[in-house]
């Protein structure tokens, strides 16, 4: 994965113990858009639909 930083570029590396990546379509463009949850369960190896998740937690007062 390539990330821009400002001063820039951060290259991200992972491999695989076993298995493949399980990486998404792409759309007409050859982009998707994908949230950092979604970011994470693909770079461990998981699907991104994960029908089990608990719910994205999205307060962020504590009280």
């Amino acid at each position: 994965m390539l990330h821009w930083d400002y001063n820039g570029f951060w290259l991200y590396y992972r491999r695989l113990e076993k298995g493949k990546f399980q990486w998404p379509n792409e759309n007409d463009t050859g982009t998707i858009q994908i949230s950092y949850r979604q970011l994470r369960w693909l770079l461990d190896g998981l699907p991104m639909e994960q029908k089990k998740a608990h719910p994205e937690v999205k307060a962020r007062t504590v009280i």
